[in-house]
């Protein structure tokens, strides 16, 4: 018999990943899952915003959950000299 308490948590990151796929974050490729009773979020987005609302989503679903966010912000700045090839 499953845990119920285990069956929750995933449907809440499913609940979570789905909100992140209906809104403009869903190109993002951010991910979340169940890692040994935590929640992880994994993934690269486009700036220090976009990683502000992933997060804040994920507080709102997953409140009362250990998440452990590994969320990384793509440097997106012009280089400062031309590269040497």
């Amino acid at each position: 018999m499953s845990d119920p308490g285990v069956q929750n948590v995933e449907y809440r990151v499913a609940h979570l990943q789905d909100r992140l796929a209906a809104e403009e974050l869903g190109e993002l490729g951010v991910r979340a899952e169940v890692r040994a009773g935590a929640v992880a979020l994994t993934g690269t987005v486009p700036s220090a915003q976009c990683r502000e609302r992933v997060l804040r989503l994920a507080r709102q679903e997953l409140a009362g959950l250990t998440v452990h966010a590994d969320v990384v912000v793509a440097e997106a700045t012009r280089p400062d000299h031309a590269e040497e090839l």
